[in-house]
């Protein structure tokens, strides 16, 4: 059992998938333990009540019903109009359909580095299941569960809306409409004009809002009801500021009060404890928890030993996504990490960053493909991206899982050409 790279190569669809496929590639999927795979598979329920804790948390704080800090922190960089659309009725029980954290493989299990609602590689995913279970695979989620997650969005059918910044997405999206049937389709979202009682998908970035003349009226309409759209306008759940107020000391109690201990307990498993970049002084008694340091700027000159911290742009930005945005502090010289620990803070009112405990992902070895089809085993990092859907009845399920495997002297794994796009398995 196994594929060969003629096999996989030609039969990538017409018009290709995302990048055009041109990762590295694997004879076989990437193997898990049977505990992994049942604890990957069991997070989309704390997951998905994580994102309506934040919600609920955000709405509170906006209503005056807890500390006015919290939805002003989560307001910045946003325009005006979106900050306040997201506090409507309207939006009350709206939330993210699809749900994709990003899960460092460490030794002691999973990091999250990353809780995207607008996530690409859902049709890259639903293609690589589809090819690896016909090679005799037994796929986590199965040969479709990738098509039929996403089809339990807009189970009735309807239009995915791609944008040009996130146009090298399309192939893929075109590519799962096509399995899905003749309701479902994709358009421009520059060019859509809104009709009552559509359902639409959003595949476009709230930042990129200007370039999209309909995106307010698109925001109107899904408020009133109108029309259906996911993920909803709710900008402060794209932000990771989330990652890091989970651990944030003066929500501990708001936490333990609005989650289910259990599901605290798995966050709190998975997520790397973080802080929010606020050159606010401390008290002259006080400390920032956990690095033992009194200011920003004592961290600003951490030895690269003590710079095992990784800062990010929240959300809300071009860089803010694909790694753009993400500095790993011991990577970083002295000066280069300095000079960024800087930027971020002088930013901060208007435009929110984050710091992070960096979480390294352990070695392993897995099969790739030279070009020339002949094998080599590659020592690599992984990241996995399992995507969870919740249908029209509030239901959250698996759909399938994405590895990407990155050489291990990479620090930062993302989709790269000398990286390796597979499917997951249990060993």
């Amino acid at each position: 059992m196994g594929l060969t790279l003629a096999e996989l190569r030609e039969g990538l669809p017409e018009g290709g998938l995302f990048g055009g496929g041109s990762w590295k590639w694997s004879p076989e999927p990437l193997k898990l333990t049977k505990a992994e795979a049942r604890k990957l598979m069991s997070l989309g329920h704390p997951l998905a009540q994580f994102q309506r804790a934040s919600d609920a948390l955000y709405r509170r704080s906006a209503s005056g019903k807890l500390d006015g800090w919290l939805a002003e922190l989560l307001d910045e960089g946003k325009p005006s109009w979106m900050a306040a659309l997201q506090r409507e009725p309207g939006l009350a029980e709206q939330f993210p359909r699809v749900i994709r954290p990003d899960l460092i493989l460490t030794e002691g299990g999973f990091a999250m580095s990353e809780l995207d609602s607008v996530p690409g590689g859902i049709g890259v995913t639903a293609w690589l299941s589809k090819v690896y279970s016909d090679a005799g695979f037994d796929i986590l989620g199965g040969e479709n569960g990738m098509i039929d997650g996403f089809r339990s969005l807009l189970p009735d059918g309807g239009t995915v809306l791609v944008s040009e910044e996130a146009g090298d997405y399309l192939p893929e999206m075109d590519w799962l409409v096509s399995q899905l049937g003749t309701a479902w389709k994709t358009a421009s979202a520059e060019e859509y004009e809104p009709i009552d009682g559509d359902t639409l998908y959003r595949f476009f970035e709230l930042f990129d809002w200007e370039s999209i003349p309909s995106a307010r009226r698109l925001a109107e309409l899904s408020a009133k009801g109108t029309l259906s759209i996911t993920s909803p306008f709710k900008p402060h759940l794209e932000d990771k500021l989330w990652l890091a107020l989970l651990w944030s000391p003066a929500l501990k109690k708001v936490w333990e009060q609005t989650l289910r201990s259990s599901h605290l307990q798995r966050l709190r498993e998975i997520v790397p404890f973080g802080w929010v970049l606020d050159p606010s002084p401390l008290p002259p008694h006080a400390a920032l928890p956990r690095l033992d340091a009194h200011s920003w700027e004592e961290v600003a000159a951490f030895s690269q030993k003590d710079r095992q911290l990784v800062l990010k742009i929240s959300g809300f930005h071009e860089t803010a996504w694909g790694s753009r945005g993400v500095f790993i502090g011991h990577d970083l010289s002295s000066a280069e990490w300095s000079e960024q620990l800087h930027h971020a803070l002088e930013q901060s009112s208007e435009q929110p960053w984050v710091l992070q405990e960096f979480r390294e992902g352990r070695r392993i070895e897995h099969p790739v493909f030279r070009d020339d089809g002949s094998i080599e085993m590659m020592q690599g990092r992984v990241r996995l991206c399992p995507y969870f859907f919740t249908d029209n009845a509030g239901q959250t399920a698996f759909g399938g899982c994405l590895a990407t495997i990155v050489p291990a002297d990479k620090k930062k794994i993302h989709g790269m050409s000398d990286g390796v796009l597979v499917p997951c398995v249990v060993e």
